[in-house]
């Protein structure tokens, strides 16, 4: 082959020509970053035996670079998700977006009367309040937007096949959307929370604007696994109802309904490996006891870094077979 490209016969002015412009056509994104740099200096029939001798530096791209970049740049699209997701969530209703709080209260008044009135469960000292339903319901919101976010992201692309394989449609934004439409019903019952920890419990932490703080992080973890289950429900239609069944499991393994001192000895470890144990530890810290929960935010934060990456790797490996599948 070399012997081929040194032979003065195969290198007419042509070639040189073609590979000027191909220089200067593929130099930004990719590959041979010398090109362009050798052809001014080059005669036609020198061409080919300096590019064939020539070591050219090869450019190296962070591995999800434009993967972010769409998560980035595309902003506009996704606000645009996240209002038909939220408005198409209410459409046709008469108390619309009302339900966002409903849902939650009757969750909060049928787990109220089950534990604290029939079974009596009291709220352990230490806690920051003895009452039991503000107990449930500041750790009931992280997870209810947690579980939120994953139960619908499962499904989530494949409901969306005909932008995906009618358009040139960025599919990654697809789970971000839903835990941005999810974030504002989960708003909605925050400011309410707030509002009654303020008038029942007579104080407010400061320690509450940070809140989102934690959201973030609640975020990542939710986003990064939404990818992963979003992508094998393509391929594996059976994921969502797999993930009902898990979430059931992981539902009872927060200390949602109950605290962590009532949990066996032998079920700690089960809490430690848990990231939503610590969303919720750090809800009721803040909310109840007005503390800053430093440690369950390094957690869960480490948590949901880790899962973000990892879901964005495997969704952005599994989405190049998406259109043949759909």
């Amino acid at each position: 082959m070399r012997a081929e490209l040194a032979d003065e016969s195969v290198c007419p002015t042509a070639l040189a020509n073609a590979l000027r412009g191909w220089g200067r056509r593929f130099r930004p994104p990719t590959v041979f970053a010398g090109v362009e740099t050798l052809l001014p200096s080059l005669g036609t029939c020198e061409l080919p035996n300096k590019l064939v001798s020539s070591n050219f530096h090869v450019t190296r791209r962070i591995p999800g670079r434009f993967f972010l970049r769409n998560l980035v740049g595309r902003r506009s699209l996704l606000f645009q998700l996240v209002r038909r997701d939220f408005e198409q969530r209410f459409v046709g209703s008469i108390i619309g977006w009302v339900w966002a709080l409903i849902h939650p209260l009757v969750l909060l008044v049928c787990w109220w009367f089950v534990f604290s009135v029939s079974l009596r469960i009291a709220v352990p000292p230490g806690e920051g309040t003895r009452n039991y339903a503000l107990f449930v319901f500041a750790g009931m919101l992280p997870w209810l937007l947690f579980s939120e976010t994953l139960q619908r992201s499962a499904s989530s692309v494949v409901e969306q096949a005909n932008l995906i394989t009618k358009t040139v449609f960025p599919t990654e934004l697809i789970p971000v959307s839903v835990f941005l439409s999810a974030v504002v019903s989960h708003a909605l019952a925050l400011a309410l929370l707030i509002a009654v920890v303020a008038v029942v419990a007579h104080h407010l932490s400061p320690f509450v604007l940070l809140l989102p703080v934690f959201l973030f992080s609640i975020g990542l973890l939710a986003v990064g696994l939404g990818w992963i289950v979003a992508s094998l429900h393509v391929f594996l239609r059976d994921t969502a109802q797999l993930l009902s069944v898990a979430l059931t499991f992981w539902f009872w393994l927060t200390p949602v309904m109950i605290a962590e001192s009532l949990y066996p000895p032998k079920a700690h470890w089960l809490l430690a490996a848990n990231p939503l144990f610590y969303a919720v530890q750090a809800y009721r810290a803040i909310l109840l006891r007005g503390v800053f929960p430093a440690r369950e935010l390094a957690i869960l934060t480490a948590f949901g870094a880790a899962a973000f990456v990892l879901g964005g790797l495997f969704f952005r490996h599994m989405k190049r077979g998406f259109a043949d599948v759909l």
